[in-house]
């Protein structure tokens, strides 16, 4: 056969697969919609989806940059739909796996023989383990942009299995983790794949529920306010070594990392080492954007000239400084900070992004943490102290991210962010997940 025939077959069988590994019903949702809670003593996002023959109900953290969706296969799971992944298949490739392996106590899920490996992360407790590549149902929530509508289902939805073990950390009742990373088995790629709409997610946090949207816009949240049409883009950066607790020689990191060029307080440049801005020719250095973080951390020379600078802007306005609270080294006495709708009256701190205009302006209900409610006379800058040498130099966490809309954009490699919602006299919690489109 000629080679271009060859190429030409093999690409035809790869559509196949394409086809047939996403098969679904005939219902092509546009868009699909999941709900997000934060867990009040771990302060993980935790969003639910119906999974398996029958369906039922599975709490998932929400792992930004995780590379897959992991389940606990071990405790309780029943399913007339599983398959294991086979050694060598096309699944497996997508997968980008090279293990392979056999299980002597099976067959059950989690457990056969002749099956692709892959390496399940808990970030939390930092640890991988082996699991099973397998297939399975996945049921979530169509959306117009304005309300859940009727349920899409994919058939041989791609994840992997992982012992009870890895649970550790994870909010009380989850069973797995949700990635949404840059791989093509992440959840924005497989959703998208199965119902052929933009490799689009958009991700909408906040202190008690919010919402992801695998899709375009519109994104409606009530009193009328379209978030779509608030972003400033920047672009999404590839970090070419991964980033991963466990990974192939070569393999790039699903974390999604960003260009900060410079951060200013008050509108004023913050002098660090830029060197640090930058991510190296082995993965080290960068910014990236995590759901696992709870609060931003910094590389230590950058935390200081950070915390500095806020410090000193702080007392220009007389905000008195108060003794640190566990985790926090930053803290000021709440008696002279005003309540305004964007948060504490406090120095903005800014991120100055690649891309034209692109300011990503973090304000007091981004800043500061109030915990007065927990008997402490303090508010609190929510950024700690990522010590000397971290893997990443500026990682943003959950606190930083909630009300404001984040698109990812897969195709294109950019992300669209909104800044704080509160503003437009919204937020996060404010789509509407009570009627049906």
């Amino acid at each position: 056969m000629a080679a271009s025939s060859i190429i030409q077959f093999l690409s035809f069988s790869f559509l196949l697969f394409l086809c047939s590994s996403f098969a679904q019903t005939s219902f092509r949702p546009k868009a699909l919609v999941v709900p997000v809670t934060k867990h009040a003593s771990t302060l993980q996002y935790v969003t639910k989806i119906n999974q398996r023959t029958p369906l039922v109900p599975v709490n998932l953290v929400v792992h930004l940059g995780g590379e897959f969706l992991w389940v606990d296969c071990d405790n309780g799971y029943v399913s007339s739909s599983y398959r294991p992944v086979r050694c060598r298949s096309a699944q497996c490739s997508l997968a980008k796996s090279a293990a392979c392996g056999d299980c002597f106590s099976g067959p059950r899920p989690g457990c056969n023989n002749n099956t692709c490996g892959v390496f399940p992360h808990n970030p939390i407790i930092r640890t991988s383990t082996s699991g099973e590549l397998a297939e399975d149902v996945v049921s979530v929530d169509s959306t117009n942009g304005f309300n859940p509508g009727k349920a899409a289902d994919v058939s041989r939805f791609i994840f992997s299995c992982a012992p009870t073990s890895l649970l550790e950390g994870l909010a009380t009742g989850a069973v797995g983790m949700a990635g949404l990373g840059r791989t093509r088995i992440g959840l924005p790629s497989q959703f998208s794949a199965a119902f052929s709409f933009h490799r689009k997610f958009a991700v909408c946090l906040s202190s008690s529920t919010g919402v992801i949207f695998f899709g375009d816009g519109p994104y409606h949240f009530l009193l009328n306010v379209e978030a779509s049409q608030l972003l400033t883009y920047t672009p999404l950066l590839i970090n070419p070594v991964s980033t991963a607790g466990a990974s192939v020689a070569g393999q790039p990191s699903a974390d999604y990392f960003i260009g900060v060029k410079s951060i200013q307080v008050e509108d004023k440049s913050v002098a660090v080492n830029t060197s640090l801005l930058k991510i190296d020719s082995q993965g080290n250095g960068g910014t990236k954007i995590s759901t696992v973080d709870p609060y931003t951390v910094l590389e230590t020379s950058i935390f200081k000239a950070v915390t500095n600078a806020f410090i000193k802007a702080a007392a220009a306005r007389n905000i008195t400084r108060v003794a640190a609270v566990k985790p926090f080294k930053v803290c000021f006495s709440p008696d002279n900070v005003l309540a305004t709708r964007l948060g504490a009256s406090v120095p903005w701190i800014t991120l100055v992004l690649q891309g034209q205009s692109a300011r990503w302006t973090i304000t007091g209900s981004n800043s500061m943490v109030d915990l007065r409610d927990s008997g402490k006379n303090a508010l609190c800058l929510a950024v700690l102290d990522g010590g000397v040498e971290p893997r990443t130099s500026i990682v943003i966490g959950g606190y930083q991210l909630e009300d404001n809309l984040l698109q990812f954009d897969l195709a294109t490699s950019r992300l669209g962010f909104s800044s704080t919602l509160l503003g437009r006299q919204t937020t996060c919690a404010n789509f509407n997940f009570t009627s049906n489109a």
